[in-house]
């Protein structure tokens, strides 16, 4: 039976790897994969599909560094091959792509046998991301950038109509977009605003309903921008 997993196409400049080294490479690889899955999550909101990935990708790449085991021709096939895919998601944000980018790595030393090296790798690249989260999560708690979105009628001119109300609420505003919606009957504004410390957000808004005749508004936080 361990005949099975030898390479027929091995020969005296090629070896096989024996399967119990190839699971405990797999096993070392999709350890590393779970443990980026917790750090991204940690005080962190992640899409399903995106922890999946990160629990699988180290896998995958120790799979493809073992297969290729020193032969420059299969990595240059291996090299084309995935050179075809295109990803149809919308692009990540850098924390993400950084992320995949770790646990690339993390897959890459497990598949060349260094899986201490790999283990070790990972809980340190866990405990920066894990420390990014907490400060970023701190941050954004103090943090009084907004995104304002405010629909206003078609025939309202909105070129300085919140001017007085922006000075009385708030440090910084700056006006990122304009979109028609409702069949071009109504205006959506996209505003990036920066509130005063001791300004209410109810009172801001309360403010801007009297001017855009109790239309929709929108107060989000600055890390939820969305479409125009």
């Amino acid at each position: 039976m361990p005949e099975i997993f030898n390479n027929i196409f091995a020969d005296s400049t090629q070896t096989t790897i024996s399967a119990w080294k190839f699971l405990l490479c797999i096993g070392i690889s999709l350890l590393t994969g779970i443990m980026y899955l917790f750090a991204a999550s940690f005080r962190s909101r992640t899409t399903s599909s995106f922890r999946y990935s990160l629990a699988l990708l180290p896998s995958v790449v120790c799979v493809v560094i073992m297969m290729v085991n020193g032969n420059i021709g299969i990595g240059v096939a291996i090299a084309g091959a995935f050179s075809l895919v295109r990803f149809r998601s919308a692009q990540g944000s850098a924390k993400e792509i950084s992320l995949i980018f770790m646990t690339m790595c993390s897959g890459l030393i497990a598949g060349v046998g260094y899986l201490a090296y790999a283990l070790l790798f990972t809980v340190i690249m866990c405990l920066l991301s894990v420390a990014g989260n907490i400060i970023s999560a701190k941050a954004a708690e103090k943090s009084t950038d907004k995104t304002l979105k405010i629909t206003i009628p078609e025939d309202l001119d909105y070129s300085d109509i919140f001017d007085g109300i922006f000075s009385e609420f708030t440090d910084t505003h700056e006006l990122a977009g304009v979109k028609t919606t409702n069949m071009g009957s109504l205006f959506r504004l996209t505003y990036h605003v920066r509130l005063k410390p001791d300004a209410s957000e109810k009172a801001f808004i309360d403010a801007l309903r009297v001017r855009n005749g109790n239309l929709e508004i929108a107060l989000l936080k600055e890390e939820e921008k969305n479409d125009l």
